[in-house]
């Protein structure tokens, strides 16, 4: 695919997959319970993109780090709130710092620069930062060099800033005891005048850790995006990739398993018991509870955005040239990993992440298509010749084949559909049906363009 065609006429890659999932829970709500959604009058279990999205970088990231697939070789990013301590070990390991030196030197370098820091008092937090930042895997590296390189500047800098923050804080809590002795609120927190006293950090060390952690040419960040409000003149970047939550087809219904663990230890002493009294003793199941597991056929969708993509690497300092390379790398990856990728929440307990899409629907258009109106109404499944549509899965393949033929009779845009299929019973389904407006193809590396 050329430059031209990615800005004319094809602007938008639409991907579409249905896939059927049993007795699995790839995401919870905060009380532990499938999520869900109502739509079209019936509660529908839903799959969050947050965690679509994440397990599509994730799994991007990997191959291109092992040196597999389209983007191997190209860099990536991590979002992590340690970078100080990931700053903090390549003093250590790459130049020879003490480690107590080089935490104590990253973090003040990095919050100086603008970003908050956990309480100081409180040892699992106080040296992450309070916002996940998506940055590439060696901002720590090049900030850790520059620190290096600067360490005659930044050693006395950071003693300073530390003992300024000290007193800050110690003042800060002064006042704060004053203030409630006379029943007076506090201030609040962050802000503050104190903040205003601490030394700052020189001009070139913060401009060496904005571009450390700018996104640069991460083709991930490109993708998926990132936001960071904290510092105001750290870029931005509006990913070139849309994802919608997934929902089943039908209605949803689930089941509350119980399940009872045993303690081998009782077991053990209740095997080797030498009567019936002893063996009494460790009867029970050494744990017992209960886990909500959902079963259905899901639809989902995405949309890559081929000319923001183009944009946000070039943005990133890339010719056009490299922005093309790493564009086509860039979209042969991402639908690869929207066909393979799947969240590992219980993937040991369900084998969740073994699961292979129904279908899978691609083409190009001037604008994106969702095409959820085509379940609006939910699949019954109930049999065929009792005025149901019969198993979800087949049932929702001729739906979506049906309600994209429709469409793209009237919208002159879309470019003929490609469709993927791993059942077997679906590749013999889409040979009797009659203008899908897609060709059937073997690879997922085929539904590209």
């Amino acid at each position: 695919m050329t430059s031209n065609a990615a800005s004319s006429g094809s602007q938008f890659l639409s991907l579409h997959l249905l896939e059927t999932l049993v007795a699995v829970l790839p995401v919870r709500d905060e009380n532990g319970a499938p999520k869900s959604i109502v739509y079209g009058g019936y509660e529908r279990h839903m799959i969050t993109s947050q965690a679509r999205r994440r397990a599509e970088r994730v799994h991007t990231r990997n191959r291109a780090n092992a040196g597999v697939g389209a983007l191997a070789g190209h860099r990536t990013g991590v979002r992590t709130r340690e970078w100080a301590l990931t700053t903090a070990r390549a003093l250590v390991s790459a130049h020879g710092w003490e480690m107590d030196e080089a935490v104590r030197t990253a973090r003040a370098v990095i919050e100086a620069t603008g970003l908050r820091f956990g309480d100081p008092a409180k040892k699992t937090v106080a040296n992450l930062t309070k916002v996940l930042l998506f940055a590439p895997a060696d901002a720590g590296t090049r900030i850790a060099a520059h620190i290096e390189e600067q360490a005659a500047t930044l050693r006395p800098w950071t003693e300073e800033y530390v003992a300024a923050q000290s007193a800050a804080a110690k003042a800060k809590k002064k006042g704060a005891r004053k203030n409630a002795a006379q029943d007076e609120p506090a201030d609040g927190e962050g802000g503050d005048a104190a903040d205003a006293k601490l030394p700052a950090l020189p001009g070139a060390t913060r401009a060496a850790v904005l571009t450390a952690l700018a996104p640069r040419d991460a083709v991930d960040i490109a993708l998926y995006g990132r936001f960071l409000a904290e510092i105001a003149d750290s870029p931005n970047v509006d990913g070139a990739v849309q994802s919608s939550h997934a929902f089943t087809v039908h209605e949803a219904e689930q089941v509350d398993d119980f399940y009872a663990a045993a303690d081998d230890a009782k077991l053990d002493r209740k095997a080797n018991a030498l009567d019936f009294l002893d063996a009494a003793d460790d009867a029970g199941a050494g744990m017992t509870g209960y886990q909500s597991l959902i079963t259905g056929t899901f639809y989902r969708h995405a949309v890559l955005d081929r000319v923001k993509l183009r944009n946000n690497l070039r943005a990133a300092g890339m010719t056009v040239e490299e922005a093309e390379e790493a564009s086509v790398a860039a979209e042969a990856e991402f639908v690869t990993a929207f066909v393979d990728a799947f969240p590992e929440a219980k993937k040991n307990s369900t084998a969740s992440t073994g699961s292979l899409p129904a279908l899978v629907l691609a083409f190009e258009g001037e604008r994106p298509y969702n095409y959820a109106a085509a379940f609006q109404a939910p699949i019954d499944e109930n049999p065929v010749d009792k005025d149901g549509e019969g198993p979800a899965g087949p049932a929702a393949v001729r739906r979506l084949l049906k309600h994209h033929a429709f469409v793209s009779r009237r919208r002159p845009d879309i470019r003929t559909g490609r469709v993927l299929t791993y059942d077997p019973r679906i590749d013999e389904l889409l040979g009797t049906l009659e203008d899908t407006g897609a060709r059937v193809v073997e690879s997922a590396e085929e539904l590209t363009a």
